[in-house]
């Protein structure tokens, strides 16, 4: 499927109408400008998303490249409270636009109707626009009280960013998908801030799989009623791979299957200093049970054992991190977390902006290389970065075939690079997936 008219469409509705829009409904825009509320938007995104830590005259070149001759000076001062209402409003109709492309052809991955990652992130932002987001108190060196929760859920098999919210800092994890209900027979990943009997039971009920790690505090019981001391369960186990059904909770009674996996000494011992370095910090000494366990990767799931093995369990766990990495390159490389003002609406009309500057880079990644299971979303950014410009360019012509042509561009030079190579000593987890995919066929062969 060629997702390059979805896009193009997304884009037009997201960058022209609905900024326009927008910039009246603010009064942002109050009578007829050079500068209009497309414009605007569309200068600050290309702008941003060419090189996110562009100066004022840089911006006002990129607006320049999208056919509006404004001075930095002048742009400076269109950073205002109206203005990061009208890119907040862009930014909700933007994530409103799904876009998909064709599924990986990994077959891990395509046992499930979707496998859904989530996980959130935090921008600090300064005191003086607490009345917009609230934070939790201070953070640590910084003493803001303002900081926005983003909350993210991502589709691996189609890369569709499904959902995407921003919150209040002290907002829990948990209220964020509440309204978002998951496909039946998909896969969720999540991290234990989203650790919850009441959710997973619920998951349960609406034929949704997981796959989780479990909180210390829980209680696990055998299917018997019996209570599981984990840490000494697992210490007499004799093989390196182990399942068994269970019952999460006491009151819950979830029922589920456990899944262990014994790590090397390497990792047992790095996990170990960790977790006693962890509680120096805090002037306390870590358990002997968390000491213990940290010679085990655990898991439980309510995916059927004839559906997921344990050792698939284990590296599919791992396409969680998919999502940290995904953060780090909107705040590394995207600089999402960064500016070079410290006038708060200003601030907060580039944290909008590059917003909604990652999301496009995000759809262009889709049609360009997200069918390569070992493509380098970093190496992809850099390359969408350099033709920014040439996109915005496109983009203000107003001809359809020039911002085609330019999405074709980009999309055939990310189809030539943008790799990840293979690493012997810690295969990345594309590998491991292929991997197991040649084993299970190898396995198939054998028996027929």
């Amino acid at each position: 499927m060629n997702i390059i008219p979805y896009m193009v469409c997304a884009m037009q509705t997201v960058l022209t109408v609905v900024a326009e829009a927008a910039a009246r409904a603010t009064c942002f825009i109050k009578r007829h400008r050079k500068l209009t509320g497309a414009s605007f938007v569309q200068a600050l995104v290309f702008g941003w998303l060419s090189n996110p830590k562009a100066t004022l005259e840089e911006l006002s070149q990129a607006a320049a490249t999208v056919g509006v001759d404004i001075t930095p000076q002048s742009l400076d001062e269109r950073f205002t409270k109206d203005g990061a209402e009208t890119l907040k409003q862009v930014l909700d109709a933007t994530v409103l636009q799904v876009v998909a492309a064709d599924a990986q052809a990994v077959p891990l991955l395509e046992r499930f109707n979707g496998v859904y990652v989530q996980d959130s992130s935090w921008i600090i932002l300064p005191d003086s626009l607490a009345e917009v987001w609230k934070g939790c108190g201070g953070f640590p060196d910084t003493g803001t009280q303002s900081s926005v929760k983003v909350q993210l859920r991502w589709e691996m098999l189609t890369g569709a960013l499904c959902h995407l919210s921003l919150h209040d800092c002290r907002t829990h994890y948990r209220h964020a998908f509440v309204d978002d209900a998951l496909p039946p027979g998909s896969l969720r990943l999540a991290d234990l801030g989203y650790f919850s009997l009441d959710e997973l039971s619920a998951l349960s009920l609406a034929n949704v799989f997981w796959l989780t790690r479990i909180q210390a505090m829980c209680t696990l019981f055998d299917t018997e009623g019996n209570r599981i001391d984990l840490a000494r369960w697992l210490s007499e186990q004799p093989t390196t791979e182990i399942q068994l059904a269970i019952r999460l909770g006491v009151s819950a009674q979830l029922n589920c299957r456990l899944l262990a996996q014994r790590v090397s000494d390497e990792v047992a011992s790095r996990r170990r200093r960790q977790l006693r370095t962890q509680a120096r910090r805090k002037g306390k000494m870590p358990s002997q049970t968390r000491l213990a366990l940290a010679d085990w990767n655990i898991m439980a799931t309510n995916v059927p054992a004839e559906k997921l093995t344990v050792k698939e369990a284990m590296i599919l766990s791992r396409m969680r991190w998919q999502i940290e990495l995904l953060f780090k390159l909107w705040k590394k490389q995207g600089s999402l977390d960064e500016w070079r003002s410290k006038k708060p609406w200003r601030i907060l009309c580039e944290v909008y902006a590059k917003l909604i500057a990652s999301i496009i880079r995000h759809w262009i990644l889709l049609c360009g290389c997200w069918c390569y299971p070992n493509r380098s979303l970093s190496k992809a950014a850099k390359t969408v970065a350099s033709h920014a410009l040439h996109l915005a360019s496109a983009f203000a012509s107003g001809e359809v075939q020039w911002l085609v042509f330019a999405l074709t561009t980009i999309g055939r030079c990310l189809a030539k690079g943008c790799r990840i190579y293979k690493r012997k000593k810690e295969p990345s987890t594309y590998q491991l997936l292929l991997a197991i995919t040649d084993e299970s066929q190898d396995m198939e062969a054998q028996i027929s």
